[in-house]
């Protein structure tokens, strides 16, 4: 079949990147739905982390399944079917709204994730493929730089049209809250959250549109899917870079959704603010991380990645524990300050697990990075637990703090192993 990106490969860049902004808004979404969820229904960290449960969960299940679909179809198959997906979880928002039904909010969290996972699935190897490969690292993390931009958008939408929406009313005082008063503010906030995500789906099933009819790449090397998935998982299992990337995948995207599902959290307690003024803090987070990123992938020109990213690993390790021992704005201002160091993470990672792993193989260990975006799914989970167990939000951010030590000792043994060759 034609490889259309090779007749104008720049255009074909622009509208994959697009793609990236696309799931950085529902990432980050997510994080402000956390702190509405606890208020409207009352619920524990450990009740609102199953938000980020369901997301990432989706992701383990369905980066095979995408990766499989993209060797049997195209790249441009991928792309719609993943933002069709993720348009119609974000419609379900709709009727979980009307019934109040948290269950059912997680179900449709977990249908928009799994478009969200077709997509970065399918994204992240075809603009790795758009260049010549000793530059797919950097590529790739100009692209994944304006993952940022739309979870900047996803944050100012959220904050705009839900948090602003939230009634005053605590738990306790919901507690005292006559049954028909108490549905009646639910029924409002519920309203909130429904016609934000109505209005993301509308805006995705445009851009299918523009896709669709976009002259993207709808590359199928036929002459390298005849790999069998056994054949490629053997593959890659030999390769202890890439098993050792997706290790290390598991543990940052654990940190990176932990960090930003508690900064609203931990800022209201230190600062003792309400939720919409305690999301500037993710706001200044993902501003941070966005500007971070270009920084780092200028400094690509000069330094390795993996020296760059062991840097980071210190410098985010510093800051968690400042946010655990500190109190107050320093704990809140060294909690954003992490946002910095994360920036480059996760597609340094991606990119040097993923090196020199070409044809239908590269689709498959694609996935298998996405998978390790489950980490996100588990870690969440278990810092609302310590947090919940603990009493102290603060204290939870020795979870993070693992794994930026994890991030840490690949970064040295990638940076080792490359001084071999």
């Amino acid at each position: 079949m034609i490889n259309d990106s090779k007749k104008n490969p720049r255009l074909a860049f622009v509208l994959v990147t697009m793609l990236f902004l696309t799931w950085g808004m529902a990432n980050n979404m997510n994080d402000t739905l956390l702190a509405a969820f606890k208020r409207i229904m009352s619920m524990s960290d450990l009740q609102t982390s199953l938000v980020q449960f369901a997301y990432y969960g989706s992701y383990f299940c369905f980066a095979i399944p995408a990766a499989l679909f993209i060797r049997r179809f195209s790249y441009k198959s991928g792309i719609i079917l993943g933002l069709l997906l993720y348009a119609a979880g974000t419609m379900l928002f709709t009727p979980a709204g009307n019934v109040g039904s948290y269950k059912f909010f997680l179900v449709a969290i977990y249908i928009m994730a799994g478009g969200c996972a077709i997509l970065e699935t399918t994204a992240n190897p075809l603009i790795m493929a758009l260049g010549r490969p000793e530059t797919a690292t950097r590529r790739l993390n100009i692209a994944q730089s304006f993952n940022p931009v739309g979870a900047i958008a996803g944050i100012l939408l959220s904050r705009a049209l839900i948090l602003s929406e939230l009634h005053d009313a605590d738990a306790v005082e919901r507690l005292v809250m006559s049954p028909e008063e108490l549905a009646a503010t639910q029924a409002h906030e519920f309203s909130a959250v429904s016609l934000t995500y109505m209005i993301v789906g509308i805006f995705l099933l445009l851009l299918t549109v523009v896709i669709i009819l976009s002259p993207m790449t709808s590359e199928r090397d036929d002459s390298k899917m005849n790999v069998s998935l056994r054949t490629a998982v053997a593959s890659l299992w030999r390769n202890r870079r890439y098993r050792y990337g997706v290790v290390t995948q598991f543990f940052y995207v654990g940190a990176q959704t932990t960090v930003w599902s508690f900064v609203i959290r931990l800022a209201m307690q230190e600062l003792n603010i309400r939720e919409a003024a305690a999301s500037d803090y993710i706001l200044a987070s993902v501003v941070l991380f966005t500007v971070c990123r270009f920084l780092f992938t200028w400094l690509m020109k000069i330094f390795k990645p993996a020296v760059l990213m062991a840097v980071a690993s210190v410098g985010a390790m510093l800051m968690t524990l400042i946010v655990m021992l500190g109190s107050g704005s320093t704990a809140v201002s060294a909690l954003v300050m992490i946002s910095a160091f994360m920036s480059l993470m996760f597609p340094t990672i991606y990119g040097t697990a993923q090196a020199g792993i070409t044809g239908g193989v590269a689709k498959i260990a694609s996935s298998g990075l996405i998978m390790a975006i489950v980490g996100g799914a588990l870690i969440t989970p278990l810092q609302g637990y310590v947090s919940d167990l603990t009493g102290s939000v603060s204290l939870s951010f020795c979870v993070p703090l693992v794994c930026f030590i994890v991030t840490f000792i690949y970064s040295v043994w990638i940076s080792n192993d490359d001084s071999k060759q």
